[in-house]
């Protein structure tokens, strides 16, 4: 039994592992092919990069909706959002000393970021998502990019020569995608295996084990632009991802199949991501997230962890 949990553990591992390398491979031609194609930097930016960081979710996600596993889906969302604000955010003030917060992010992006996880709480606190909300959600979301673009400055034409793209290119974009699917179902068949080797319920895997996996990109790209002194962009990153993973991983599985709103995630995890988010807006108000406020973050981190694996263990 416990060799057999251990050897599925480390099939979870390694199945994420691809699938966090695959996205980033199925990005990054994605980006070059855009490029190369004409679009402008801008849409790119907005577009593929956004899509990018919430790949690995969205990928997990709609493969658990086909392996009979949707309750998945919640618990990948909320998990990744409450890991996203507290463990990410929390480490990026202590390793940035400090996070300055501009104007925009107070004005417009923490807004957004609150008026999603209210949706959220709203759409699932009878338990179900229906097609109708999933249709709202994915609404939800083409307002947040038409809002991203519209708020950033007019882009300039793009007249510069377009960037060449060679054969390899495109094979990294049909090899990453075919390996995301890889990934993302191995990752949900080791979670089925574990889940009932150990008898632990697959969302609780999916709000700590797979929602801590996920969002491992957002991790390093926050962390990378603390230690550079570019908090800013740790915290638009961390709030752009929190609504993608919202709207577009909600919405997607969504429409493809039923999901499964387990009571346990309406209980006590779906309200916690709604209180750590205006937990945010209110560290927020004075324009900064101190050092010790980021220790405060990484302590309800390890509430949210310890009352989660309190039935476990």
């Amino acid at each position: 039994m416990a060799l057999d949990i251990l050897l599925q553990f480390g099939l979870f591992v390694l199945s994420l592992g691809v699938l966090l390398k695959a996205s980033d491979w199925f990005v990054n031609s994605a980006e070059q092919i855009g490029l190369s194609l004409g679009l402008s930097p801008l849409v790119v930016g907005v577009t593929i990069i956004a899509f990018g960081t919430s790949l690995p979710e969205l990928a997990s996600s709609i493969a658990s909706v086909y392996a009979g596993e949707s309750e998945i889906v919640v618990g990948n969302v909320v998990g990744s959002n409450i890991t996203n604000i507290l463990l990410i955010l929390g480490l990026t003030a202590i390793v940035g000393k400090e996070v300055r917060l501009e104007l925009r992010i107070l004005g417009m992006d923490i807004p957004l970021l609150a008026g999603s996880a209210i949706l959220l709480w709203f759409a699932l606190r009878d338990l179900q998502f229906s097609k109708a909300e999933a249709i709202l959600f994915a609404t939800g979301l083409a307002l947040f990019l038409l809002n991203t673009f519209q708020s950033e400055e007019k882009a300039k034409a793009f007249e510069a020569e377009r960037p060449a793209t060679s054969w390899r290119t495109y094979a990294m974009l049909v090899v990453g995608g075919a390996l995301v699917y890889i990934g993302a179902t191995y990752t949900i068949a080791a979670i089925q295996r574990i889940s009932e080797l150990a008898r632990i319920e697959s969302e609780v895997i999916a709000l700590t084990l797979v929602a801590l996996g996920t969002s491992l990109p957002e991790l390093v790209v926050s962390l990378t632009a603390a230690r550079k002194g570019k908090t800013a962009i740790a915290v638009g990153n961390v709030i752009g991802s929190n609504v993608f993973n919202t709207y577009a991983v909600m919405a997607i599985p969504g429409l493809l199949g039923d999901l499964v709103i387990p009571g346990a995630v309406i209980e006590f995890s779906l309200p916690l991501m709604v209180g750590v988010t205006f937990l945010l807006v209110l560290v927020s108000i004075n324009h900064r997230i101190s050092r010790w406020e980021g220790s405060l973050l990484l302590l309800f981190y390890l509430f949210f962890l310890l009352e989660l694996l309190k039935g476990v263990v």
